[in-house]
């Protein structure tokens, strides 16, 4: 294990790569929300064929002499694709070691008929009766098991990302909004959000690589609250543009409003966002080009895309430097205190293992505390809070170097769940470091999956 480990660092090393040896999702996400209002990523999606996973990046590349700074793939539906998904998750690994961030689709066959479909005549664009709908979303129903064998069927692949090391923004659902797809325009608790949170909720346990992005389609925007899933089940919020050429100041604004703090993205695009855009929405922190529209002149040109690749505020392959360079996590397995907890599978030790995929659970009372022992005064910038669903909505970071005094560095009032990344306008010295919460942001109790301290 060691060895190979030691072989990655080197290769990345050997291509002159700026990426660290491990780079977590929050170090992603974190990235993602530094640049939000000064930079965007460059993006190209790849689907068929799935052979060739990397064809329409190259072009980007023949175009602007730059690879873009995001790959986009897809596992597909046809038979020759799924085949091939192998290839596509290769390539996935040698466009993230190459300095790239990797975004992966799921144009996927409903889970009426098998694997493999067509896009039409019952396959992806097929519509589901209302009751197989309710088979679907019940847990337990036929459907419901079919949704989940057919998540199982991508699961080895993911595994290998995370093996690999590859963060993987994770576009389930997408479009979820409009009903060209079968998993489509279905609004409630009960419509495609509902299938959005079962795909995340069967998924997530088993992966701390997956970045989550909640994807609409620029229709009916007034109206897109009615698919938000929650900010704990969202890390990116992002919009395909297809109805419109360019994403309006209005669509822009409503995705803002929608996103709660969260970072908003350019998911698909047909034509390339123009500099006079990206200079007035300013937030959106990467576009993706639809594969063959790259070279459709309806709706790009190859100077058109120089145009907006050639921006300073745009980032290629291998700029993406700031990923992971935050220094090590200070509370890491350092000792830890709390106030309660649920049972001892859910023990304080666990927001401190350096793992989501465990978590810390507390008694039911509102006041709850725990705090991480840094074992020396340490400077301190940063804290980052990972929840899992039951979160606070209102709490505290204090610091203290006797655990007797402590001085609240950090407050927030309307928390929303999912991952907090607090940056302290000045650095503090102290050995530990506290989050205190007052009130739920849910019925339950609170639960932490992760703290991270940073200088």
């Amino acid at each position: 294990m060691k060895s190979s480990r030691l072989c990655l660092l080197l290769c990345c090393l050997a291509a002159s790569i700026l990426r660290i040896e491990s780079v977590s999702r929050t170090d992603v996400i974190q990235y993602l929300s530094s640049i939000s209002g000064s930079k965007i990523i460059s993006g190209q999606h790849n689907r068929e064929p799935n052979s060739d996973p990397a064809k329409w990046t190259r072009i980007a590349r023949d175009i602007t002499g730059l690879f873009p700074g995001l790959w986009g793939g897809d596992f597909l539906f046809l038979p020759d694709d799924v085949q091939n998904r192998q290839s596509m998750v290769d390539e996935a690994i040698r466009q993230w070691n190459a300095g790239s961030v990797v975004a992966l689709t799921w144009h996927v066959c409903p889970p009426t008929v098998g694997e493999t479909c067509n896009w039409d005549s019952g396959g992806v664009l097929a519509a589901l009766s209302n009751d197989q709908w309710n088979s679907l979303i019940q847990n337990g129903g036929d459907l419901n098991q079919k949704w989940k064998q057919r998540l199982d069927t991508i699961v080895p692949y993911l595994q290998q990302l995370q093996d690999a090391g590859v963060v993987v923004i994770w576009r389930p659902i997408h479009e979820m909004n409009e009903g060209w797809s079968w998993w489509g325009g279905r609004p409630g608790s009960d419509g495609s959000r509902k299938l959005y949170e079962i795909t995340h909720d069967y998924l997530s346990p088993k992966f701390n690589n997956l970045i989550w992005v909640w994807c609409v389609k620029d229709v009916q925007m007034d109206s897109i609250g009615q698919y938000w899933p929650g900010a704990n089940y969202v890390d990116v919020a992002s919009l395909d543009v297809w109805m419109n050429n360019q994403p309006s100041d209005q669509h822009y604004q409503d995705m803002l409003n929608v996103a709660q703090g969260k970072p908003i993205a350019l998911a698909e695009v047909g034509q390339i966002p123009s500099p006079a855009v990206l200079e007035r929405q300013n937030r959106w922190v990467w576009f993706m080009i639809w594969a063959e529209y790259l070279k459709d002149p309806a709706f790009n040109s190859d100077d058109s895309i120089k145009n907006t690749y050639y921006l300073a505020r745009t980032l290629r392959q291998g700029e993406l430097t700031g990923i992971g360079e935050g220094g090590d996590n200070l509370a890491l397995n350092h000792p830890i205190r709390a106030s309660s907890q649920e049972s001892s599978c859910a023990n304080p030790e666990n927001i401190v293992d350096g793992s989501t995929s465990t978590r810390w659970i507390t008694d039911e009372s509102e006041e709850q505390w725990i705090y991480v022992d840094l074992e020396a005064p340490q400077s301190i910038q940063r804290v980052v809070i990972e929840w899992e669903a039951a979160f606070a909505s209102s709490y505290q970071i204090q610091t203290s170097n006797d655990a007797d005094s402590w001085t609240t560095v950090y407050e927030n009032y309307s928390g929303s769940g999912g991952s907090d990344l607090i940056t302290l306008s000045q650095a503090v010295s102290a050995r530990y470091v506290k989050l205190y919460v007052f009130q739920k942001g849910t019925a339950f109790r609170y639960s932490v999956r992760e703290i991270e301290v940073y200088s």
